[in-house]
């Protein structure tokens, strides 16, 4: 289920995104602690939101250029 935002469109709850990217709880946070987890929200109650918007970014971002 997303929660929409008036500015910037819909946000997946970090457990509708981690099935969507196949991606444990843990990891997620070890990529977060690299910097290369999506970019995300964190809401004053500590919870995390990601933006379709910006998980659909981080998707093209991990695509890999076919090399020759």
């Amino acid at each position: 289920m997303t929660t929409p935002t008036k500015a910037k469109g819909p946000t997946l709850k970090l457990g509708e995104a981690l099935a969507e990217i196949r991606v444990s709880r843990a990891a997620f946070y070890r990529m977060r602690a690299r910097g290369q987890a999506p970019r995300h929200l964190k809401l004053p109650n500590g919870q995390i939101r990601i933006r379709r918007a910006d998980l659909d970014a981080w998707f093209d971002s991990c695509e890999v250029q076919k090399t020759c």
